[in-house]
Parts: structure tokens; C-alpha cells; sequence
């Protein structure tokens, strides 16, 4: 699916490209970035791996971007497996409102270039940061589930969370 850079205050955003690989991998190989999303990636090769089956998804299903702060990636946000939202950012960043930032712009993207009905998340429970940053956008609970990831050897419950789209125009987060 074809898309289009967006530009926030502080950001680029960009639709993920085959060559992004080394620049996330930073990002995907953060014991701390990953805490809450998957294991991990020690090689290059996994995040390589990643990116590709990213870019494979089905048209209308996948909807990935890379956050490039004064042009340096810093993360990822996107869409998988419709209607899914996943983000990503590198711990250096935390705690300065670029995932609110790059959020707000994108969400209405989404609805918009994917005809979506509702975006949702599956979040951590203990990922306090980011039910937070979802409440912010509007997002709402709509139920728990106990043992739902494994990630490096353990267990992890889930939060689930849904954004209806919006009858005018979406505005949240900032």
C-alpha cells in the first residue's frame, strides 16, 4: 500500500523501507525497547527478517512506519495484521512525547488510508507507559487474557484495547 511521509513537529514519518533494517535494529536489539513486544533480535538477520515479512504483508493489512527524529530512526508504528496497532521506540527516547506525537498523526492515517472500523492493541498489563498513551488517544479496554505471549521464557498476560473510528474528524493524544 502506497503511503505518504508525514511530518509532525518533530518527526518524519515514512513508510518502512527494505533497507531500514540496520537503522531499527538499534531499536529491535534493546533488551529494554523489547521488554514488552517480542525477544529481542542478538543478529541483524532477525530485524532483516522482520522488515521483510513487514513489507509482505497483505495489501490492506500492514501498515508500517519508521519514526526519523533529525535523521536518526528511533522506532516503529504500524498496523498488522489489521486492525492492530504495534509501536515501537528506543528507550533514549521515552518520556518526551514522540510516540504521542507520531500517534496522533498516524491514527487518523490509518482509518483514513485503510478503511478501518476500529484500531486495536494488545498491550502488556504491566506496560503502564503505553495503556497510558493509548487511554490519551482514546483507546478503551475491552478485555484481559492471561498468558497470551512468551517472551524470553516467560509468560505474558495481555490488555486489550480498541479505538472506534471517530464519526468527525480524530483528534487526540497532544
Amino acid at each position: 500500500m502506497a503511503t505518504e511521509r508525514i511530518r509532525t513537529h518533530r518527526l518524519t514519518l515514512r513508510p518502512l523501507e527494505a533497507g531500514d533494517a540496520p537503522a531499527l535494529h538499534q531499536v529491535f536489539s534493546d533488551p529494554q525497547a523489547m521488554r514488552y513486544f517480542s525477544d529481542p533480535h542478538p543478529a541483524l538477520a532477525e530485524t532483516e527478517t522482520w522488515v521483510r515479512n513487514s513489507l509482505a504483508g497483505l495489501p490492506g493489512q500492514t501498515l508500517e512506519f519508521v519514526l526519523d527524529h533529525n535523521g536518526m530512526v528511533i522506532g516503529k508504528a504500524g498496523i498488522w495484521d489489521a486492525p492492530e496497532l504495534g509501536f515501537l521506540l528506543h528507550p533514549d527516547f521515552w518520556g518526551k512525547g514522540l510516540m504521542a506525537e507520531a500517534l496522533s498523526a498516524l491514527i487518523p492515517h490509518f482509518f483514513q488510508q485503510m478503511s478501518l472500523e476500529k484500531i486495536t492493541a494488545d498491550v502488556d498489563p504491566r506496560n503502564t507507559a503505553s495503556l497510558s498513551l493509548l487511554d490519551r488517544m482514546g483507546f478503551r479496554k475491552t478485555h484481559e487474557a492471561r498468558g497470551t505471549i512468551c517472551i524470553k521464557g516467560e509468560w505474558c498476560d495481555s490488555i486489550y484495547l480498541a479505538l472506534p473510528r471517530p464519526a468527525g474528524p480524530y483528534h487526540r493524544g497532544l
